[in-house]
């Protein structure tokens, strides 16, 4: 009997190899399972775990496609790990400036003397210490709103602080909603969890707060995944009157939300969803998009009910902060580095914008003019499936539609565009590229 990691992993050779190339179709599963000698629940599975590597993305009613990135080593998809040397990578977001490295040493150097380092290498808890709690109130203060030190935890990056706060509130096989179009990591983070991610409707402004009372009162949700502010894939912040209509919500029906804010301090004079909610909501950030991609330390602001649980979770699943980074964080908000970092990479986010404005004009594009992602709705006859192909065969990455969509519903013909990790003249290049793509879809990649 086949285990389903053994067929997955031929599978991710074919693809690695070029046997199965981007935009392929898969077959059905039960065509695939009597091709491979196999059960057709194995199939399924096999089929889970191609998505979940990122190899091949679904679309309902359409079939399962090769997704546009190679695989690398031991199957995974090089399009969410590493941006490949050979390939424009408009799918990762690591934004970074030229002055980054220069200041962030400058702020380490009274860290690398030997006494100093022999206690910046000591183990430390969820707790930090309390100065560093002090200097993250100050990093993540934003709109007037400042948290309260003893409410910050720490953790070694941002997905381990949002997995461990959701841990400490959804038990497995329970319901947490989120946006009908979310964060994908939320959506693997689901699967590893055991729970059920249940979409919940947007429009223009984001989150409906009404469709969220809805969703609870058909079956209780245990709590909500939301970003307010530069959601991701949509860039849109929420208007201050939804953010207090969600905050009103959330306490009618006693539920929590896990606010995710790390692009927020794009938009740092927005107060969060927690100034309004601080006894219903979790915020949760890192150090990753606004100091440096490589850095990873990240915070949890919780409510002193939920501190435990939280910090239980990283305790169990290894998520306590490096003390090092800790010290560093202190060291970069204490002598200003954070903030001239937030400066400069708002001014390029800006001026990257101008770049995607001015070689997609035409085109409906949607974003922020201070965000560095965009979401691009396809014109017809395109599919997000056969532009991302296309796409890759002029080496460029993008990401899908289906990444984001949760559900079973058909996801839009469209695809986000990262503009953070290219460099300028690249970006403007590749969107360029992809501009005439779209404006001369080729028959045979598309259908009606």
């Amino acid at each position: 009997m086949k285990d389903y990691l053994s067929v997955a992993d031929a599978v991710a050779e074919e693809i690695r190899s070029g046997a199965l190339r981007p935009g392929d179709r898969l077959p059905p599963q039960r065509a695939f399972a009597r091709q491979r000698g196999i059960a057709n629940s194995t199939a399924t599975r096999v089929y889970r775990e191609l998505a979940r590597r990122g190899l091949t993305v679904g679309e309902v009613g359409r079939g399962t496609f090769v997704r546009a990135a190679s695989a690398g080593p031991g199957g995974t998809a090089l399009a969410l790990t590493e941006p490949a040397a050979t390939r424009v990578d408009l799918e990762l977001n690591h934004p970074a400036v030229p002055e980054q490295s220069a200041l962030l040493a400058e702020g380490l150097g009274g860290l690398l003397r030997p006494d100093v380092l022999g206690q910046a290498l000591r183990p430390v808890g969820a707790s930090g210490l309390p100065s560093v709690r002090e200097s993250a109130a100050a990093l993540l203060a934003r709109g007037g709103w400042r948290p309260d030190p003893a409410r910050i935890l720490f953790a070694g990056n941002g997905r381990q602080a949002l997995t461990a706060a959701v841990t400490a509130l959804v038990p497995p096989g329970g319901r947490l909603g989120v946006e009908e179009l979310t964060y994908p990591v939320v959506k693997a983070m689901a699967a590893r969890l055991g729970i059920t991610l249940v979409p919940l409707a947007m429009d223009e402004d984001g989150l409906v707060p009404q469709a969220l009372a809805e969703a609870h009162a058909a079956a209780p949700l245990h709590a909500v995944y939301v970003q307010p502010r530069l959601h991701n894939p949509l860039s849109l912040s929420m208007p201050e009157e939804r953010v207090a209509a969600l905050a009103e919500v959330l306490t009618g029906l006693g539920l929590t939300a896990v606010e995710d804010t790390v692009w927020a301090f794009l938009r740092d004079e927005l107060r969060p969803l927690a100034a309004y909610a601080p006894e219903r909501t979790v915020l949760i950030d890192s150090l990753s998009k606004r100091v440096a991609p490589g850095l990873t330390l990240g915070f949890a602001v919780a409510p002193p009910a939920l501190s435990g649980g939280i910090g239980a979770a990283l305790r169990a699943g290894g998520g306590v902060p490096m003390r090092f980074a800790l010290e560093a964080a202190h060291r970069w908000q204490q002598d200003g580095t954070v903030r001239q970092l937030v400066r400069a990479k708002q001014r390029e986010a800006v001026a990257r914008q101008r770049i995607a404005a001015r070689e997609l004009a035409g085109f409906a594009v949607r974003s922020d003019p201070r965000s560095y992602h965009c979401w691009w709705q396809l014109p017809h006859p395109w599919r997000a499936d056969t532009f991302v192909a296309a796409a890759a065969r002029h080496g460029i990455g993008v990401v899908p539609a289906a990444a984001f969509t949760i559900g079973s519903g058909h996801a839009p013909a469209a695809v986000r565009l990262g503009l953070a990790t290219a460099r300028a003249d690249v970006l403007a290049q590749a969107l360029g590229t992809l501009a005439g793509l779209a404006r001369s879809a080729p028959e045979d990649l598309v259908t009606d």
